[in-house]
């Protein structure tokens, strides 16, 4: 069976997509719009959850999840941004990672993890 070999795009609808792709740059130094992004190797998570699951907003039907390689540094240089960050001991798991949530602009939930 041929299978897909990762992500290719995320595309997000916004009231500002340059004011979006700019705080996204900024702040997570990731290159948007139709730049191509060269993401380091690694996991990802390919989940569907329940339609009434908690773990994201119920008016949001994608939730981004993005590695990050320090957790603590990511969470200093967000916050020294003025930026909202929420972490959970309960959210981290050894043999998975730690966890935090912050909010874009247009007020999308993103994950942030740190694989173990």
């Amino acid at each position: 069976m041929e299978k897909v070999t990762g992500i290719g795009g995320v595309f997000l609808r916004a009231r500002n997509p340059e004011a979006l792709a700019a705080w996204y740059k900024t702040h997570l130094g990731m290159e948007t719009g139709m730049s191509i992004w060269q993401q380091a190797a690694g996991p990802t998570v390919f989940s569907p959850f329940r339609q009434d699951s908690t773990y994201f907003p119920e008016r949001q039907q994608v939730m981004l999840n993005f590695r990050v390689a320090d957790m603590a540094a990511m969470i200093a240089q967000l916050r020294a941004a003025g930026i909202e960050v929420q972490t959970n001991p309960d959210w981290d798991e050894p043999e998975i990672g730690l966890f935090a949530r912050i909010h874009d602009p247009e007020g999308n939930a993103i994950e942030l993890w740190q694989p173990a």
